[in-house]
């Protein structure tokens, strides 16, 4: 047992040294600068560039842009946690998702309520952006539906509804039981809801009121005629502590109220999403323009930009570095803790079970979810959470085959080192690890190609790479840009599996 202590202490300074480094982030991590966060849809992405260009010159140092955080749950953490400092919300989803509270909630309630948050809601922008149910215009004139009563009356359409509104209070269990429906939504990203209603994929989705596509694919916004839908004005939702620690940025906030109205909303969103117009460009001309809707579209000069641009668009490199760090450091830490561990667990086939069968368990929490909680645990978003994330996802493959190259050692060999005289470390050290080793680095082959292809999730949660043109591209269905981030991250992945190919032809050569 004398033998295995090493790689336990290993092991166990491995975990305390990453412990260390969670609460150096965390103590760290608080920006001297305004942080400013997004959901992962079109108008939250503008609202952010737009808020944070007009606190900036007021801000000592620029406010940092944490976009497309994913919905409200994981962007409301971020802001309760800490990760972000403001971002905009709005009222009917404030009172019934996140305080569940009923829809005639007024804002000094609300206020109220989130209090002993350390958080509160001011700055009305100006607009309502509400829920509502679409179809095909063609359609609904044809079957005479104006209204969701009316569409209650045909349960042969077909609904294609976002995931959150599906999950949400306010969302399709309320809005079924007062209608009557009898339709089992399909789940969709709602950006790609627009492609789907448009191929006639499906019959009815549910859109914001202030959606450019709206019009542009001729859809008809039912009429909610039993009022169940509660306004949603669009408010700034923040940390109390905002404006005492930004009070110069927090005045240039407050003169954003009730300057943007749905019509200047609804043509910011048509310049992204039809335009192709970058979300900073369309805050920037919005700003320059004094709050008036209709801005001119070739103000900035920014046309729709093709494939090969986006692709080798300057945010490559730092896109590149961001994901191969993510992968790099996730790898390397789960190599520190899982190959000690696998050599510690190999003689008791009862802990191995345990051992392996719990970093099993860790495979099978989806990436969003165990992000959510690791924001909720460390209080920060980001890199933190997602090498974390992508650390416990590496543990099992490496793991496993420390195991199993252990295992593969023939007998004969084991005993040939005992009779050399060769105590159980040098014999670990001199005999077993180095026959185990190519078996021990296919687990870390596996372990990185996993690491490459869930890496793109972190972008969810603010930590880059090329998962944030993903998440972009959904965000604005936008087919190109999420190919501007597919294709990067599978020829890393390709490079990777080459890589080790030559690490492996080497060692063959050398064995030769």
């Amino acid at each position: 047992m004398h033998s295995l202590r090493r790689p336990w202490l290993t092991a166990l300074a491995c975990l305390g040294l990453l412990c260390a480094a969670v609460f150096s982030y965390v103590s760290h991590g608080q920006e001297q600068g305004l942080r400013i966060g997004s959901k992962r849809f079109t108008e939250s992405y503008i609202l952010a560039e737009v808020m944070a260009q007009t606190a900036s010159p007021q801000s000592p140092t620029p406010p940092t842009v944490r976009q497309g955080l994913g919905n409200t749950a994981i962007v409301y953490e971020a802001l309760r946690s800490g990760g972000i400092d403001l971002y905009a919300e709005y009222t009917g989803t404030i009172a019934l998702e996140i305080l569940k509270g009923s829809q005639s909630m007024t804002r000094e309630a609300m206020n109220a309520a989130l209090a002993p948050l350390g958080l509160g809601v001011a700055i009305p922008l100006g607009f309502n952006d509400g829920y509502a149910l679409a179809m095909r215009a063609a359609d609904a004139d044809r079957l005479g539906v104006r209204s969701l009563s009316d569409l209650a009356n045909h349960p042969e359409l077909k609904l294609g509804l976002s995931n959150e509104f599906i999950g949400r209070a306010d969302g399709w269990q309320g809005l079924a039981a007062r209608y009557g429906f009898r339709q089992t939504p399909t789940g969709l990203d709602h950006g790609l809801a627009y492609d789907a209603i448009a191929a006639k994929q499906i019959d009815v989705i549910d859109i914001y009121t202030t959606d450019a596509k709206i019009d542009h694919l001729g859809l008809r916004v039912l009429q909610d005629d039993r009022s169940y839908f509660p306004r949603y004005d669009a408010v700034v939702l923040y940390r109390l502590d905002v404006p005492t620690r930004w009070p110069k940025a927090w005045a240039a906030l407050q003169k954003l109220e009730g300057r943007i109205d749905e019509r200047a909303m609804i043509a910011m969103n048509a310049r992204a999403e039809l335009q192709g117009v970058a979300f900073d460009v369309i805050a920037r001309d919005f700003l320059a323009q004094q709050g008036q809707a209709g801005v001119h579209a070739g103000s900035s000069g920014a046309a729709a930009r093709g494939f090969v641009a986006k692709l080798l668009g300057p945010d490559l490199g730092r896109l590149a570095r961001q994901h191969l760090t993510l992968v790099a450091v996730s790898v390397g830490v789960a190599v520190l803790i899982a190959v000690p561990v696998g050599i510690l667990v190999f003689p008791h086939l009862r802990l191995r079970a345990v051992v392996l069968g719990l970093t099993g368990l860790l495979q099978t929490i989806p990436s969003l979810a165990l992000l959510a909680v690791l924001i909720s645990l460390m209080g920060a978003i980001g890199t933190l959470p997602a090498l974390v994330a992508l650390t416990l996802y590496a543990l099992l493959p490496i793991m496993r085959n420390t195991v199993t190259g252990l295992a593969e050692v023939p007998a004969g060999l084991r005993q040939a080192g005992t009779a050399l005289g060769m105590t159980g470390a040098q014999s670990l050290r001199v005999v077993m690890l180095p026959l185990a080793l190519p078996t021990l680095l296919a687990g870390v082959r596996t372990a990185t190609t996993i690491a490459i292809g869930t890496a793109t999730i972190a972008a969810f949660i603010g930590a880059g790479g090329f998962g944030e043109r993903i998440v972009t591209g959904l965000a604005l269905n936008d087919r190109e840009l999420l190919l501007a981030g597919a294709v990067p991250a599978a020829v890393l992945a390709l490079l990777s599996e080459a890589l080790f190919e030559t690490i492996e032809f080497v060692m063959r050569r050398r064995r030769g």
